[in-house]
C-alpha cells in the first residue's frame, strides 16, 4: 500500500486567533474552526478527557493543510517552539512564495522574524526561515525563473 497524500501538519499553540492570522497572512485561508473531544478522541490521540480547539488552514492550491490547535485539557506538557534548526524532530514547515521580501515584510507586521539571512541557492531559490507566532519555525522559498 503506498500514500496517497499528505493531508495536513499540526501545531500546538498557545494563542490559536494570532496563529490564525499569521497563518492568513502568509496566505493560507481558515478552511474551519471547532473543538473537539469525546471518546473518540481520547481514543486516537491516547489523551484521556482530551478538549482541544482546532482550526484548520488550506493552502491557496486546496493540496496542504496546516492543522492548528490549541489544547484546553490536559495541559501542554513540552516546549519545542525556540529549539534550533538541527533539533531532533519535527522542524518546520516549508512554504513556496511569489515575492520572499514582499512576504517578510507582511509577516514582520505580524511578529515574525528572520532567523539567519535571505540566502540565494544557485539559480534555482531564494530561502529564508523565520519564527512565526509563539516561535513556531517556517521556511519561505521564492523559486526564481519562473
Amino acid at each position: 500500500m503506498t500514500v496517497t497524500r499528505m493531508d495536513n501538519v499540526g501545531i500546538v499553540v498557545a494563542d490559536i486567533d494570532a496563529a490564525i492570522a499569521f497563518f492568513a497572512e502568509l496566505g493560507l485561508e481558515l478552511e474551519g474552526r471547532t473543538p473537539i473531544e469525546g471518546d473518540w478522541a481520547d481514543g486516537v490521540t491516547g489523551l484521556p478527557g482530551m478538549r482541544v480547539e482546532i482550526a484548520m488552514m488550506r493552502t491557496p492550491d486546496g493540496h496542504s493543510r496546516v492543522e492548528i490547535s490549541r489544547f484546553l485539557n490536559p495541559p501542554v506538557v513540552a516546549d519545542h517552539r525556540v529549539a534550533p534548526v538541527n533539533a531532533l524532530g519535527y522542524l518546520r514547515i516549508m512554504f513556496t512564495v511569489d515575492d520572499i521580501d514582499d512576504t517578510l515584510a507582511r509577516l514582520e507586521k505580524r511578529g515574525a522574524t528572520i532567523v539567519g539571512d535571505v540566502v540565494q541557492y544557485g539559480d534555482v531559490y531564494r530561502l529564508c526561515y523565520i519564527r512565526g507566532p509563539e516561535g513556531i519555525l517556517l521556511g519561505l522559498a521564492e523559486q526564481l525563473g519562473t
